[in-house]
């Protein structure tokens, strides 16, 4: 192989390396978008999904929340994977106006739902996700905690975030949503 053609072999591979760099960053480098939950759930569009929501669609959606977090200075989990369903169905083209979102909130992710009154008296902090719940609920989201799940924790219906809604239960919440056609998640 003589050197002009040793170039020439040099030449396309770095081409090609290029063209394969570029692409990544086009994709891996993009910034993530919250188009519905505005501080909360990031997410990144992804333009040449083949499989995306019906936009003409309702989609009427319970979500048991159980998760929590073990460091109580952070957001639920959960609460965030919500947030990141809504910016998700979003980006696929479903409006705000289509998702029906309740969630039925127990166990661990219950501390969430709590004043910060409530949470300072437990973990010695404000609740650090009172403003991921206002966002929630200002796109339309219906949060409810467990009953069941609120007294076992020794926690009145006082203590709670004024925008959260009381259930009997998870269980109950979650058979009577089913029952009117809303389809289960579980974060």
């Amino acid at each position: 192989m003589n050197s002009t053609s040793c170039f020439l072999d040099l030449t396309k591979k770095c081409l090609f390396l290029l063209l394969i760099l570029s692409s990544s960053f086009q994709f891996f480098g993009q910034e993530p978008v919250n188009p519905v939950i505005e501080n909360y759930g990031g997410i990144y569009e992804v333009l040449e999904a083949t499989i995306k929501p019906n936009s003409d669609q309702e989609y009427k959606i319970v979500v048991d929340v159980f998760g929590g977090t073990e460091d109580k200075t952070q957001i639920d989990k959960s609460l965030n994977n919500v947030a990141r369903m809504l910016n998700l169905h979003s980006v696929g083209g479903v409006p705000e106006a289509n998702m029906k979102v309740v969630l039925a909130l127990h166990g661990q992710s219950t501390y969430s739902t709590l004043t910060d009154t409530a949470y300072m008296a437990q973990f010695g902090l404000d609740n650090p996700n009172q403003q991921l719940i206002e966002e929630l609920t200002d796109a339309g989201v219906l949060i409810t905690v467990c009953g069941q799940s609120l007294r076992a924790r020794g926690f009145s219906k006082k203590e709670l975030n004024p925008r959260i809604e009381l259930a009997i239960s998870m269980l109950t919440t979650v058979t009577h949503y089913q029952h009117i056609g809303y389809h289960l998640l579980k974060f």
